[in-house]
């Protein structure tokens, strides 16, 4: 239990960067250059999902590169960190000295492979950290899922706080997150351990194995939801709420529920086993978001509500599908980078799916960013969209995870 606690706030604070670099972009960046620059949905969507269609290449390669480091493993991974500063600062501090459109592209594109690679290595160093027992990749993830959540509530509401203070939210919020990145991967290079004495697993073992394949469908499904309504968040709370300005403070709700509700299914499921617990947030998820579609114009408070009712449930997602997830790559996985490569596949396709379809359909209705007025099709497409597509996902997740036996 000592090597488990011990510098366990250093996974937190790693975490919390990885986070901000995650989700807060999906969220922020297209509609930033749809606004800043005019660039359309269905372009910024298009370049989404090739970079997705990259990752189905580049996510395994990453996982085989972890699992063959050894003594230079701090090294790279640092340097990654550094790369995932500058690509932040490239993004949202730096005018375009090219078209935007393949500005965003390139350096979106940089931005996700560190993103990708840290992640890789991060959650497979924590099967070691973890050791053998089960309750020990519980307890870790609740201190590394917490943190990650606790960096997406930050990374989420900073830029519309800045927005009333400085003249470029967005480039101050890239300066100050470059500078955290390095602070966390300097509490974090103890950590990295290189290559043991354990093989590098072959990805066809992964796949093969039929509790992590069950898994990573899970994980497929049950992310998508959250995609979905992250991708289309700021569009909903401007247009079909009417509340511009309220984006950050109900994001902030979203995430620091899923936040503070982290250790809360954490302590459930370490006395009601994770998958009964798991399926009881899902279901939480579908009544608390269903609600959403019908909601209209003006209603902030009760969407506020479903924020942190719905926030809440997504804080079992993330913290125990990859703690269920680790707990079998230390059987079947040990070293874990091929494994997380997979998980980090899976989770990030959600995301493609969400920029691929859903922008493009969002913009062939008649909606446009940042318009004073919409048709009323297309508010009515952005409700269906946000709302009850989300809704039905869940349903399908919760039929898959009744339908498999997990705990074998």
């Amino acid at each position: 239990m000592t090597a488990l606690t011990e510098r366990l706030p250093a996974y937190t604070g790693f975490a919390a960067v990885l986070s901000g670099a995650g989700l807060p972009i999906y969220i922020y960046a297209p509609k930033y250059y749809a606004d800043t620059y005019g660039v359309s949905l269905t372009a910024l969507g298009a370049v989404l999902f090739g970079l997705r269609l990259f990752d189905v290449v580049q996510d395994p390669v990453l996982g085989w590169i972890s699992e063959r480091l050894r003594s230079n493993k701090k090294m790279i991974v640092t340097a990654t960190a550094g790369l995932l500063a500058l690509s932040m600062l490239g993004l949202f501090a730096v005018t375009p000295p090219i078209a935007p459109i393949w500005w965003f592209g390139l350096t979106i594109t940089g931005l996700f492979t560190a993103f990708s690679f840290l992640t890789i290595n991060f959650y497979a160093q924590g099967i070691s950290k973890a050791g053998a027992g089960p309750q020990g990749h519980i307890r870790l993830a609740a201190w590394r899922e917490s943190g990650a959540l606790l960096g997406v509530c930050i990374a989420a509401v900073i830029p519309t706080l800045l927005m009333d203070v400085v003249a470029a939210p967005f480039a101050t919020f890239a300066y100050g997150f470059a500078v955290v990145t390095l602070i966390a991967a300097y509490f974090m290079w103890p950590e990295w351990k290189g290559r043991t004495a354990a093989e590098p697993t072959h990805i066809r073992e992964i796949i093969s194995d039929p509790v992590a394949r069950k898994l990573l469908i899970l994980a497929l499904v049950n992310a998508t939801p959250l995609a979905v309504s992250s991708t289309l968040f700021l569009f909903y709370v401007e247009s079909r709420l009417g509340a511009p300005g309220w984006e950050g403070a109900l994001l902030v709700l979203f995430f620091l529920a899923a936040a503070l509700s982290s250790p809360l299914w954490s302590a459930l499921a370490g006395r009601y086993g994770e998958k009964r617990v798991l399926l009881t947030a899902m279901v939480l998820a579908v009544a608390s978001f269903g609600y959403t579609v019908t909601l209209s114009t003006g209603d902030v408070i009760p969407f506020a509500v479903v924020c942190v009712l719905s926030g809440a449930t997504i804080g079992a997602d993330l913290t125990l599908l990859p703690a269920m997830f680790a707990k079998r790559m230390a059987v079947i996985s040990p070293t874990g980078g091929q494994g997380f490569g997979l998980w980090n596949l899976v989770n990030k396709f959600t995301l493609a799916f969400a920029a691929a379809v859903l922008l493009p359909a969002l913009e062939q209705s008649g909606f446009v960013a940042g318009a004073q007025t919409s048709p009323v099709g297309a508010l009515t497409m952005l409700t269906v969209l946000y709302a009850l597509v989300p809704s039905l996902l869940k349903l399908v997740a919760i039929g898959l995870l009744i339908a498999t036996k997990l705990e074998d």
